[in-house]
């Protein structure tokens, strides 16, 4: 067996600096993005980059992120990782890794083209003063993409079948001692467990479920009450809709149904559509562009 390792190494630095956040913006948690100064679809490691090589607008991108960007800063803080030429998927920084207390798993990425993005996210996890766990080298693991924090029942839900391996749930559950639910994804259009399962506040779940096998569907069902379920039908999950980012009961997504949004604020929550065409291109909607930080981050980087 490979023994566990950092995912880190000596690359030059990206050219950032850092700003201190006040203990109190520091408490909430902060959201890490990445501009999109070198996003495109390039190559195809998903079903949605099908026959959009060279197909996004670069103007048209840099105006929905920061549409997306500003409206989450509004009701939070937002750190910053420098984009690099090259990485045109570094923008969706949901994969970068997972961060819980001041402890973060770096990526390892099934698709080679997204490899050389570890140690860049490695090197900014550790200038904010998070400890790098080690992971085996053999187990392919992308992040919050696959990894998703259910903090009203403090368990980590955690996606298996495409991108990341199904090991990847138990060593989860080993570095950060918390019980982790492992749901095997079956629709390749929904590759990442974020494509189609959001937790929200309150213990509220929207998710899709013809995109889990029946096990997971029934290990869903058995721990989130049938009440607290919100299940999207597949126009909404094709349009994205559960890789949303909440924010103050706020919730930030690509589109959103008449009946999606009803139920939404029936559940104690707001809509807010942020149109991300140009992502969707590649695969990512709002979630895949953002990752929530814990309240151990203590600074915000900013780009310069």
């Amino acid at each position: 067996m490979d023994a566990d390792v950092a995912v880190c190494g000596d690359p030059p630095r990206a050219r950032v600096r850092d700003v201190a956040v006040p203990p109190s913006a520091a408490s909430r948690g902060a959201i890490l993005m990445c501009a999109p100064d070198y996003f495109g679809v390039d190559y195809i490691i998903n079903p949605w980059m099908e026959n959009q090589i060279g197909r996004a607008t670069p103007s048209r991108a840099l105006s929905q992120w920061e549409n997306l960007r500003s409206k989450l800063a509004a009701h939070g803080d937002i750190a910053f990782v420098a984009p690099t030429p090259g990485l045109p998927d570094m923008v969706f920084t949901a994969n970068a890794g997972l961060a819980i207390d001041d402890k973060a798993v770096v990526s390892r990425f099934h698709a080679r083209e997204r490899r050389p993005e570890e140690r860049l996210f490695c090197d900014w996890f550790e200038a904010q003063g998070f400890a790098i766990a080690p992971w085996p080298e053999n187990v392919p693991f992308e992040g919050a993409g696959d990894a998703l924090v259910d903090h009203a029942r403090d368990i980590v839900w955690c996606g298996h079948g495409w991108r990341s391996g199904a090991e990847a749930s138990k060593h989860l559950e080993r570095i950060f001692s918390r019980r982790t639910i492992a749901l095997k994804l079956v629709d390749p259009r929904f590759y990442h467990l974020d494509t189609c399962f959001c937790p929200l506040s309150g213990g509220w779940l929207m998710y899709y479920p013809a995109a889990f096998d029946s096990a997971s569907q029934e290990a869903i069902r058995a721990i989130v009450p049938a009440e607290k379920q919100i299940d999207v039908g597949e126009k909404d999950a094709l349009a994205f809709a559960c890789n949303a980012v909440e924010r103050a009961r706020r919730i930030f997504l690509n589109a959103c149904s008449d009946d999606l949004r009803a139920r939404l604020i029936d559940a104690g929550f707001t809509p807010v559509v942020t149109p991300l065409s140009e992502f969707m291109k590649a695969g990512g909607a709002a979630k895949c562009l953002t990752l929530r930080l814990p309240a151990a981050a203590g600074k915000v980087t900013q780009p310069g």
